[in-house]
């Protein structure tokens, strides 16, 4: 999650809404990223979307099974759907997400009835600065 939280500062310091996102493979390789909706103009750059991106494109194969996703926000619907779809076993997050939250805070895709794959979903890690980061951010920009 520290990883993670740095790729936040790096998006704060850029401009954007400060989300970091890590996601360690099975071996152990590290991919990390940073919202970048603003930079690029494009409202699926999300930190998480990006890293599960990388990795699927970087090990060849959109099945990210024995993967663990650590975001400093609670993953959005999109982003959210995308870790089932890649079958990410595992997700690690810091603050709840009260506005666009998947699992839990908004929706929870986790209850979705039908499903072929059900992720673990853990919430609060680093929670206190991941929100801080947050709240600054949106206090200094006004957005």
């Amino acid at each position: 999650m520290s990883l993670a939280l740095e790729k936040a500062q790096e998006a704060f310091d850029a401009g954007e809404v400060p989300v970091g996102a890590v996601l360690l493979s099975p071996s152990g390789k590290i991919y990390s990223d940073r919202n970048r909706t603003r930079e690029w103009s494009l409202p699926h750059a999300h930190a998480e979307h990006l890293v599960i991106s990388e990795a699927a494109a970087d090990l060849g194969d959109w099945r990210l099974e024995g993967c663990i996703l650590y975001s400093t926000l609670e993953p959005c619907l999109m982003c959210a759907g995308l870790a089932v779809l890649a079958r990410i076993p595992r997700i690690i997050y810091g603050a709840w997400d009260k506005r666009f939250g998947a699992f839990g805070s908004v929706t929870d895709v986790l209850s979705m009835v039908g499903l072929n794959h059900y992720p673990s979903a853990f919430g609060g890690c680093r929670a206190e600065e991941s929100s801080a980061l947050l709240k600054l951010f949106f206090r200094t920009h006004g957005r």
